[in-house]
């Protein structure tokens, strides 16, 4: 018998594990550092760098960006989604759900899907 087919001796394969969590802000700074020190090696040698590897600077200026960028909007992303489930927990608006409820713009204009059978062509 070969060991590799399944029989229906053998258990079933177990669930996979649960998502470890990591430190953001930490993975963020690390990643930055990295692009940092990158881009400072590449400008101490950009003297001896052909011109066709030259973009390799700007691919560590932009990684250094994009981390500034991450630093500020991850945590935000993050609250924002908290803040998010937190309303969903505690039932939003009487069990609307996650609609949102139409808001009055201030324009007299009347939708189609307001006045059901009706054009809104004169």
């Amino acid at each position: 018998m070969d060991a590799t087919k399944p029989t229906s001796e053998q258990a079933p394969p177990p669930s996979p594990p649960p998502p470890l969590e990591a430190d953001d802000q930490l993975v963020i700074r690390v990643i930055t550092a990295g692009w940092t020190v990158a881009l400072v090696v590449l400008l101490i040698v950009r003297g001896s760098l052909p011109p066709g590897q030259r973009w390799w600077i700007w691919t560590c200026v932009c990684g250094v960006a994009f981390g500034i960028f991450a630093s500020w909007y991850v945590p935000r992303l993050k609250r924002g989604r908290a803040r998010a489930a937190a309303l969903r927990a505690e039932g939003g608006e009487m069990g609307k759900g996650d609609q949102s409820a139409p808001r009055d713009s201030g324009s007299n204009t009347v939708s189609s899907t307001e006045t059901p059978g009706r054009s809104t062509r004169s």
